[in-house]
């Protein structure tokens, strides 16, 4: 029977899953990278290494599900989006590490923007807001800080990509420069309204044309993978960006459904439909995917850090020794005995897009002990997830029916339970929690005719519901005090 090969390259490792025919997982492959930290506020990877670790999962992946290429029907990418990398079009060779979506260098950049007016505009034509979040300020910087980039860029020998793009470009042998709109439609470039890169845009953030890649449709046909990289010609046959495949994997394709993914950060995303909805409550408007000749929209909430911070007690404090430890050791505590955490560790992200603030820690008293450390951890994480939900609502005035969750984190019985209580709405975690990958495979999948989208709904099972427990005098008293935090840790690092 034939496979799909999902490439999932994440922000803290590449994964390589295969995936039967009935949406089940075959073989699973990871590897982390290098995280390269710079000085305060910068977040850089190695793309080489993203790349050499990416294609040895792949291998990885089929040598443990027993198979061979040619038991591929195709292969799927997912990436984690914004992060730029620019590289010589003759020698294939980047000509800096790539900058992270996390990165907050160009904070001044943006400023300089949104006083100069910019920023309305920008939301019209794209659906995003000023922040360093997005590419389009990373590829300036890079032209204006890499010597002769500008120049080379002037004369067509340099290329640009967010991490699909390098993938498919390293897949193909340099024969495809490519992207998809989800991941498009997230460099602050490219206008949803029509589709297209958007020239004002360019002019405005001084970036070269013939940088940007070809925008194909996030499920069809792209090229056959290189035989060279064992992969046999396989059709590359999908892309999506990270948060949008999840959002696919979890069937999320009627207005109004909504997932979370708790990766290194959480995005909460609601299918809208065929036209994109402009947010009054600085969320984002983002394309989800074009598949049969139909682009679809979303809203879009991100937060910066979630799951991440649970790698920082891991590794930082060294609290836990793996991440799934960390239910065991909160929930030896009934509560965080008025401990509170605000995880801006890279500044804050929806609906208060504060690129100054930083991690904050409050209530901290002499009976604090590491398990209300990591009980706050995972209050933290759940309170950004509530006030995206919360900004959502306002923003659709649709009553969240459920919410849909995935992603590493998910897999904490204690975060969902205190998510489930924080919305009053049940939280649904699926018997696959790899979403991300899923949706890649399904893209690539209804590309090349191995499935149809009827039989997807058949692949979508529940794992378990969480339903609200929690009395609700808490709940207000713990919102309170994260309110109190957030103003706490806002725009803590002074403006340069």
């Amino acid at each position: 029977m034939p496979h799909i090969l999902a490439l999932d390259e994440g922000t803290t490792s590449a994964r390589a899953i295969v995936f039967t025919q009935e949406g089940e997982i075959a073989a699973v492959a990871q590897r982390e990278f290098k995280q390269i930290l710079p000085q305060p506020g910068h977040v850089e990877h190695d793309p080489e290494e993203i790349w050499s670790t990416q294609i040895a999962v792949a291998v990885e992946a089929l040598s443990r599900a027993g198979l061979r290429p040619r038991d591929l029907a195709a292969v799927g990418i997912t990436n984690q989006r914004e992060t730029v990398v620019i590289w010589n079009r003759k020698t294939g060779k980047p000509i800096h590490n790539a900058i992270v979506w996390q990165d907050r260098r160009t904070a001044p950049l943006c400023e300089k923007l949104r006083a100069d007016g910019c920023e309305p505009l920008i939301q019209q034509r794209t659906g995003l807001l000023l922040d360093p979040y997005f590419s389009a300020t990373k590829i300036a910087w890079l032209l204006d800080n890499i010597p002769n980039a500008r120049a080379q860029a002037e004369r067509g020998e340099l290329a640009f990509g967010t991490i699909d793009t390098w993938l498919a470009w390293k897949l193909t042998s340099g024969h495809k420069h490519v992207t998809d709109p989800s991941n498009a439609s997230r460099t602050l470039l490219f206008n949803i309204q029509t589709n297209k890169w958007d020239d004002e845009l360019l002019k405005l953030f001084n970036i070269p044309r013939g940088l940007l890649p070809e925008v194909v449709p996030s499920s069809g046909v792209i090229a056959g993978v290189s035989t060279t990289l064992g992969l046999a010609s396989v059709p590359l046959a999908g892309i999506a960006g990270d948060q949008q495949a999840a959002l696919f994997g979890q069937l999320c394709t009627t207005p109004g459904l909504t997932k979370c993914t708790y990766g290194t950060g959480c995005f909460a995303l609601q299918f809208t439909g065929p036209k994109p909805s402009a947010s009054k409550n600085r969320l984002l408007s983002t394309i989800a995917w074009n598949h049969n000749n139909r682009t679809d929209y979303c809203l879009e909430g991100s937060v910066f850090i979630g799951g991440a911070a649970i790698q920082w007690l891991r590794d930082g404090l060294h609290a836990i020794n793996a991440a799934p430890d960390i239910d065991a050791l909160a929930s030896s505590v009934p509560d965080s005995a008025g401990l509170t955490f605000v995880p801006a560790f890279t500044g804050l992200g929806a609906p208060h897009w504060d690129p100054y603030a930083t991690g904050a820690m409050l209530g901290i008293t002499r009976g604090t002990t590491t398990a209300h450390i990591a009980r706050a951890t995972l209050e933290g994480i759940a309170l950004q997830v509530t006030d995206l939900l919360d900004a959502i609502h306002a923003d659709t005035g649709v009553k969240l029916p459920e919410l849909r969750v995935d992603g590493g984190a998910a897999n904490s019985n204690l975060l969902m339970q205190i998510q489930a209580d924080l919305l009053g709405v049940p939280v649904v975690r699926p018997k696959i929690t790899e979403t991300t990958a899923l949706g890649a495979a399904y893209l690539a999948g209804l590309a090349v005719k191995l499935w149809k989208e009827t039989d997807l709904t058949a692949h979508w099972k529940v794992d378990r519901r969480f339903e609200p427990q929690q009395a609700p005098g808490r709940l207000l008293e713990m919102k309170a005090r994260w309110q109190r935090g957030l103003q706490r840790a806002g725009t803590w690092y002074e403006r340069k």
